[in-house]
C-alpha cells in the first residue's frame, strides 16, 4: 500500500506496469475507515494490483479532476486510464467480486481475443485461445460455453460436457447449455430420422439433419424453417426447438441468426 503524494507517477504511470486501486478517503468519513482494512487486507492477498490511498482533503486538485463528490471513492487505474469503479463502503465479498471482474487477467485477454476471431471468422484460431484460457483458468465459465459452441460439431459429447459444467459455475448459461444438448441429441439422432412418422415437414425435416451433420448450417436452418412451415408440430415441434437452439449456439450477432430469425418467425404465423 502507498499514500500518494505524487498522482502521475505513482498511479497514472505505475499502472502501465500494473494496475493501481485508488481509495479516494478522508479521515473523517466513517464509510472510508470501514472500507480501508477491507481493500488493506485484499492487497496483501492479492498481487495482481497495487493498493494506492488518496486523501481528498489533502489532494483537492485530484478529487476534482477525477469527479469525485462522495467518499469513498475507489477506482482501478490500468495503462493510465480508469478500467472500473464503485462508491460506497461495500461488504468484503462484494469487493472481492468486483476485483476479480475488474482486474486484468490471462485469461480476459484471450476470451477477448478470441471473441475477435469468431467475430471475423476464424474459430479455429479462436478454439485454440479458448483451450488456453482453461488451462488458465478451468472454471471461466465464458470460456468453456464459447469452446462448447465451437465444438458441438466436432466433438459433440465434450461441448455437451463443457456447456454442462458452465451453466452450473453461471446459471445465465443455462440457455445456451440447452441449446447444446438439443444439438447433440439431434446429431445422435440422425440414423434413425427415416423412421420418423410420414408427413409433408418429413422431408425437408431429414434434410436439415443430414446438412447438420454435414457442418452445413446454412442448409440446416433452411430446412429446419420449411419443416416449420409444412407443419409446425411435427415431431412434437422438434425442428423449431432445433432452429431456436443453433440460434443460442450461434449467437445473436452471426449473420446466420440474422438471416434466418425473422424466416422461422414467419413460419409460425
Amino acid at each position: 500500500m502507498i499514500e500518494v503524494t505524487n498522482f502521475e507517477e505513482q498511479v497514472l504511470a505505475a499502472s502501465h506496469d500494473k494496475p493501481v486501486l485508488v481509495d479516494f478517503w478522508a479521515p473523517w468519513c466513517g464509510p472510508c475507515r470501514q472500507l480501508g482494512p477491507i481493500l488493506e487486507k485484499l492487497d496483501e492477498e492479492d498481487g495482481r494490483f497495487t493498493l494506492a490511498k488518496l486523501n481528498t482533503d489533502e489532494d483537492q486538485a485530484t478529487a476534482m479532476r477525477y469527479n469525485i463528490r462522495s467518499i469513498p471513492a475507489v477506482k482501478l487505474f490500468v495503462n493510465g486510464e480508469v478500467a472500473d469503479e464503485f462508491l460506497g463502503a461495500l461488504p468484503e465479498p462484494r469487493v472481492r467480486q468486483w476485483l476479480k471482474d475488474a482486474l486484468p487477467s490471462e485469461s480476459k485477454r484471450l476470451l477477448e481475443d478470441a471473441s475477435a476471431l469468431i467475430d471475423g471468422g476464424d474459430s479455429k484460431t479462436a478454439a485454440a485461445m479458448l483451450e488456453q484460457a482453461l488451462e488458465v483458468e478451468p472454471d471461466n465459465a465464458d470460456a468453456l460455453s464459447m469452446l462448447a459452441n465451437l465444438v458441438v460439431f466436432s466433438e459433440p459429447e465434450r461441448a455437451f460436457d463443457l456447456a454442462k459444467h458452465a451453466s452450473r459455475l453461471d446459471a445465465s448459461k443455462y440457455s445456451a447449455s440447452q441449446g447444446i444438448e438439443t444439438i447433440v441429441d439431434l446429431l445422435a439422432r440422425l440414423d434413425s430420422a427415416g423412421t420418423l412418422p410420414d408427413d409433408p415437414a418429413k422431408a425437408p425435416y431429414i434434410e436439415a439433419l443430414s446438412k447438420l451433420g454435414a457442418g452445413d448450417l446454412d442448409g440446416t436452418l433452411a430446412g429446419l424453417i420449411d419443416s416449420v412451415r409444412r407443419n409446425k408440430r411435427y415431431n412434437d415441434d422438434a425442428a423449431r426447438l432445433a432452429a431456436v437452439a443453433l440460434f443460442n449456439v450461434l449467437g445473436t450477432r452471426h449473420p446466420l441468426t440474422q438471416k434466418h430469425r425473422r424466416a422461422l418467425e414467419m413460419a409460425l404465423f
